[in-house]
């Protein structure tokens, strides 16, 4: 075996593990999702879950993959059915390498928005916008950072997918929450009701698997291992930033409430991680910290403004964590790149970088956002969109599949 063939092999192995371990986040989102909300729609959480990569996975195969990679234009990549088209070799791995750590990432996006909309929403209705966000809506977007599109060319750095894959799930799950609307007794003569999830124990066991699971999801985005110093320092950022976020969400809402949440506290943890995520190639570790402490301190404020002052109800906390999060950290990107390549305001950058992750999320932002209002619209005016008003009071298992989590 020749150098090239031994290099090749190894980062091969890489992708395919560091791509497994993103797999792995489905089950960390699953838990976290069932944890947070009752217990009467488990097995629809999990199902919605499932469904996401099996439809992820086969969509994203047949189309998607061609539109985020094909060479097309700046906005649009070119139709590629069955992802023929080798996008791998030009990176040093093969092509179904390259296919399948992608679409570990297209499902991500999807199973995002399923928090958002938990305990309301009609079977049908998710499995036809699931399959929309990752066949077109994920995939464009996704072309113009990471298929060389428009924004590449700019020079928008998002290493991992803060905006490419968190804020594109976040902003859908905004609009699908607000489009849906609260669940039944959520707010009462002005009054908002807490409606606590079902076990706590799921939850924490799904934060701690998204945390491994993130260091498939940062590290993997190298696509090779010619760099340890750069995966090493990827591993320490992502850490450092997630365990700040837990900290910071610690200690507000201990001020603030009185007593420290774990509910929140999870979320801080994960709202580091989505934060990192877009520079977790270029910052220092003291940044990550920085960067995962101011996260951990916005989600707070974050899920109490949507939750008390606009009234959307977000049972999981995902636009918190993952659009407002994803937004934040790559616009910090701006701030606190120092190394591979780039460098932000804070270390002698200037001002160019900033402005071009600004355009960048606001970009996203709009596409997602105008994606997602035609989509939920179009299911709300037609098939529907939320389920009746008995199959929510008695839960989603026994209606819409007939059998329970806890029987």
């Amino acid at each position: 075996m020749d150098l090239i063939q031994l290099t090749t092999g190894l980062n091969t192995f890489w992708v395919l593990i560091t791509g497994a371990l993103v797999f792995f986040m489905q089950a960390g989102f699953a838990l976290v999702e069932a944890g947070f909300t009752r217990s009467k729609n488990t097995t629809n959480i999990l199902f919605k879950n499932l469904m996401d990569f099996c439809i992820g996975t086969i969509g994203f195969w047949i189309l998607g993959y061609g539109i985020m990679f094909g060479a097309g234009n700046g906005w649009f990549g070119e139709i590629e059915l069955f992802s023929e088209v080798d996008h791998g070799t030009i990176l040093g791995i093969p092509n179904m390498a390259f296919l399948f750590f992608q679409t570990v990432f297209a499902a991500t996006a999807a199973t995002i928005v399923s928090g958002a909309m938990a305990e309301r929403t009609k079977f049908t209705s998710y499995l036809i916008f699931s399959a929309v966000i990752s066949l077109i809506i994920y995939p464009i977007s996704g072309h113009w950072t990471w298929g060389g599109g428009w924004l590449a060319q700019m020079g928008f750095h998002d290493f991992a997918g803060s905006t490419v894959v968190h804020s594109v799930g976040g902003w859908l799950a905004l609009v699908g929450a607000a489009v849906l609307g609260p669940r039944l007794g959520k707010y009462k003569n002005g009054k908002i009701n807490a409606i606590p999830g079902h076990s706590m124990t799921l939850g924490a066991l799904g934060v701690f698997i998204l945390w491994i699971g993130w260091f498939g999801f940062n590290p993997g985005s190298t696509l090779s291992l010619s760099n340890p110093e750069l995966v090493a320092n990827i591993f320490v950022t992502t850490n450092a930033a997630a365990a700040a976020g837990g900290i910071a969400t610690l200690l507000v809402t201990w001020f603030r409430y009185g007593k420290p949440g774990l509910g929140m506290t999870l979320n801080g943890v994960l709202a580091g991680l989505v934060a990192i995520t877009a520079g977790c190639d270029t910052v220092t570790p003291g940044g990550a910290v920085v960067i995962g402490l101011m996260a951990g301190v916005l989600v707070v404020f974050a899920v109490e403004f949507f939750d008390r002052i606009v009234k959307i109800d977000d049972p999981v906390g995902a636009v918190s964590v993952h659009c407002i999060n994803g937004v934040f950290g790559t616009i910090m990107v701006g701030f606190f790149a120092k190394g591979n390549g780039i460098s932000g305001l804070f270390y002698g950058g200037g001002t160019s970088l900033l402005v071009t992750q600004i355009i960048g999320v606001l970009a996203v932002a709009a596409w997602a956002v105008g994606c997602g209002l035609i989509l939920f619209f179009a299911l709300k005016k037609t098939i529907g969109l939320r389920v009746t008003k008995k199959e929510e009071e008695n839960g989603l298992d026994y209606y819409e599949h007939g059998e329970r989590a806890y029987n």
